[in-house]
């Protein structure tokens, strides 16, 4: 059986996870670092993914209703998910970076260093978004699952801040919780590859 081909987007988000848990290590802030850039990475998820959505030229609407109605293969259709997608998806994060202000209250976070983690993950997923959308670009997603799967890929970077923040930020749960959020990363994106990419027609 010939090796399998590497994978790009595995080594970029790899690379980006182990450059946040290093800075947050360096900085010595523990898990307090480590919220911010996972935000970002959450954002730019969500910038990448209504860009996927405006940049479709055929797609399949099977299971999508707009206003009730099933929707229909058009540019409108999709210039209006990716417009509700921004703005669901947007609100949600407002909220979060309120949340992540009010635990991070008090904390001296070195911003120049969580600013460089963010850069890595758009880095990272920059990449898997150019695969993505040559991918597209010859078949023919769903837009609802496009739409969708923004939020399952979030869930565990989500769950592992929570987590995180009630079982305490020390070394030790630093380590752990962010070698499990690399480790869903990884398993997300390519259960994101089996859910979107079809054969080219």
């Amino acid at each position: 059986m010939p090796p399998r081909p590497r994978d790009p987007a595995v080594s970029g988000i790899l690379l980006s996870n182990a450059i946040t848990l290093a800075l947050a290590w360096w900085a010595g802030e523990g898990l307090v670092f480590l919220l911010w850039p996972y935000w970002i990475q959450s954002v730019v998820i969500g910038f990448f993914a209504q860009r996927r959505v405006r940049l479709l030229r055929d797609f399949d609407v099977e299971g999508l209703r707009i206003n009730g109605r099933p929707a229909t293969n058009t540019p409108a259709t999709a210039r209006w998910s990716a417009n509700f997608f921004v703005a669901h998806y947007g609100l949600f994060h407002v909220v979060y970076a309120m949340f992540l202000a009010n635990f991070s209250a008090g904390a001296d976070v070195e911003w120049l260093w969580v600013a460089v983690a963010g850069l890595s993950f758009a880095w990272s997923h920059a990449a898997s978004h150019r695969m993505h959308v040559e991918h597209d670009l010859r078949g023919k997603p769903n837009l609802g699952a496009l739409m969708f799967v923004p939020y399952v890929r979030i869930i565990p970077m989500h769950l592992t801040i929570i987590l995180g923040a009630v079982l305490g930020g020390g070394l030790f749960g630093m380590l752990l919780f962010a070698s499990l959020k690399t480790v869903a990363d990884v398993a997300m994106h390519y259960i994101e590859h089996r859910m979107l990419q079809r054969a080219p027609t």
